[in-house]
């Protein structure tokens, strides 16, 4: 004669432990990505200089539309070619004022690192990636003159120096002789980099 009563009971007891231990493996084991951004530090806040006249010849104008394609000083450009365009603008001395510039001298280019800038201007359409590429072309191109300043004076790479300054492991002593020859360096070639407000294509 077959038994009779309910279904057998199933022992749950252990189904918390059993789940407390799954969301530790979880959060143990899950990787979570980040978007990668782009590294900037911000310049100090400084009152607004009045009547600031720019000559446009001291302002280096790069377009990007949303095909990704390049628009440099009126002329198209190709991307493997910016940041030697970008140097020879930077570093091209057209006042004769600047002693350490090797470039052409040329009047109707920049007069001096200190007065250049490079004004980036992008379509609102414009894939991330390019845009990444661009902004990495123009700081290259900043890194390499300070890197050649850097050689000159003390013999290291400029980006090497100040990766050493930034690392909060250097010795205060070592950081505090790094500031002042970081410093030097980015008054040389300082770098302004303007980004105009960004387009919409019709």
């Amino acid at each position: 004669m077959p038994r009779r009563g309910g279904p057998p009971e199933v022992n749950a007891g252990s189904m918390a432990d059993i789940a407390f231990l799954l969301l530790i493996f979880f959060l143990v084991t899950t990787t979570i990505e980040t978007d990668a951004g782009l590294d900037r530090m911000l310049p100090p806040m400084e009152p607004p200089e009045d009547n600031v006249v720019i000559k446009q010849k001291n302002i280096f104008t790069v377009n990007i539309n949303k095909d990704g394609q390049l628009l440099v000083e009126e002329e198209l450009l190709n991307l493997n070619d910016l940041r030697e365009k970008t140097i020879a603008f930077l570093d091209n001395g057209g006042d004769k004022t600047c002693n350490y510039c090797k470039g052409a001298k040329d009047e109707s280019s920049s007069d001096n690192p200190s007065k250049a800038i490079i004004s980036l201007k992008n379509d609102r359409e414009t894939q991330y990636g390019t845009y990444i590429t661009v902004q990495n072309e123009l700081v290259g191109a900043y890194n390499d003159l300070r890197n050649r300043e850097a050689q000159r004076l003390y013999g290291v790479d400029f980006t090497d120096m100040e990766a050493e300054y930034l690392n909060p492991e250097t010795p205060s002593s070592v950081r505090e002789e790094l500031k002042e020859k970081v410093k030097t360096i980015q008054e040389l070639f300082p770098q302004k980099l303007s980004e105009a407000e960004t387009s919409t294509s019709n």
